[in-house]
């Protein structure tokens, strides 16, 4: 049942990616990858080790994931806003290049406060074992709400490279904010998607989440 099921996700993506190419947007490479990305996460999803290694599992699709950079960097407006701090704050950055079947589909970046976690473990290179959200609940904190917001734009400085973006191709940003049961800002993940390769999936879910 699994395989029909990853093979007809796949003719599916298939069909959605010669639509995407009918209307002038054409891959930046072999082959077409499309994937999902529902919104919000299932709390299951995304309280496992990846949100993506597991969305990409379900689907059939061969992940991949490389880690880009941690450290310090200003934060940008939109994430400053969600971490109530003044923007150009040095914030916590996590960012990693999410692949699929070799392709890269999405940059995603975890952003924090250095008041609350530097010097913590979540400043060391590399993926948190056995996942980010563990590593902030060990610090004591717990989910309380999240807010998501989804835009489209054309690609920002090396975005366009890094997602090896053809001419006029466009990326979706989806940045959740997340608190903590003590209305704390705990995490800005913000996940950058080539547009041409996400079907993207508003569905409404229930029960506990997680960061």
């Amino acid at each position: 049942m699994r395989g029909r099921e990853s093979h007809a996700r796949r003719q599916e993506g298939q069909q959605v990616g010669e639509q995407l190419g009918e209307r002038g947007v054409e891959p930046a490479g072999e082959p077409r990858v499309v994937v999902r990305r529902s919104l919000p996460s299932q709390p299951a999803v995304r309280a496992s080790a990846s949100l993506f290694l597991t969305e990409a599992e379900r689907q059939g699709v061969r992940a991949g994931r490389t880690m880009l950079y941690v450290g310090p960097e200003p934060a940008p407006g939109h994430v400053a806003e969600g971490l109530r701090v003044e923007p150009g704050t040095p914030v916590l950055a996590r960012r990693k290049l999410l692949l699929a079947d070799e392709v890269p589909v999405r940059v995603a970046t975890s952003f924090l406060r250095l008041d609350l976690f530097g010097g913590t473990a979540l400043v060391e290179p590399g993926f948190l074992r056995p996942s980010l959200q563990a590593a902030i609940e060990a610090l004591g904190h717990r989910f309380g709400r999240a807010e998501e917001h989804l835009i489209a734009r054309p690609p920002e400085g090396e975005e366009a490279v890094t997602l090896d973006l053809g001419p006029g191709e466009w990326v979706v940003q989806i940045v959740r904010a997340a608190y903590s049961a003590d209305d704390l800002p705990i995490h800005v993940l913000e996940t950058v998607c080539a547009a041409s390769r996400h079907i993207f999936e508003i569905t409404q879910v229930s029960g506990a989440d997680e960061f």
